[in-house]
């Protein structure tokens, strides 16, 4: 089995869904940090059977809405002192501004730069989102 220690300050992105860990850590560049980062992969778990998990030691700034959308019910568990003082479980947002583009090739969106399009989630369960101009249904991507 290998150990991996506790860390001093920093985050630790848990429950991620197995798999999913290391789109995550290129989602969120992880690589381009100055720091200890670990990606554990397959890590048994009694809610989830496997997840994977990211430790980060460093002052990184989670963008919340971004890591709901790529990894909804991640449980961020922020350290300090090689204790938890918080922890946030996400879930898919309800309201997306900046990440995504519209899906519909005819949106005024994608025909003229638009910056800070807004989506509203429409389904949580396909994760279907709605664009402000078009009312078109986007996912973020699968």
């Amino acid at each position: 089995m290998i150990n991996v220690s506790k860390i001093k300050k920093g985050i630790v992105l848990d429950h991620i869904e197995q798999g999913n860990g290391y789109r995550v850590f290129k989602d969120l560049r992880l690589d381009e940090l100055d720091a200890v980062v670990v990606l554990l992969q397959n890590i048994n778990s009694t809610s989830l059977g496997r997840k994977d998990l990211i430790k980060i030691e460093t002052d990184y700034r989670v963008d919340f809405t971004a890591l709901g959308l790529i990894a909804p019910h991640t449980t961020v568990n922020i350290i300090e002192n090689g204790e938890r003082i918080k922890k946030v479980r996400l879930e898919l947002p309800e309201k997306v501004m900046g990440i995504m583009q519209c899906g519909n090739p005819r949106c005024v969106s994608n025909q003229e730069k638009v910056e800070n399009i807004e989506f509203t989630l429409h389904n949580a369960e396909t994760k279907e989102y709605r664009c402000e101009y078009c009312d078109g249904l986007t996912k973020f991507r699968d």
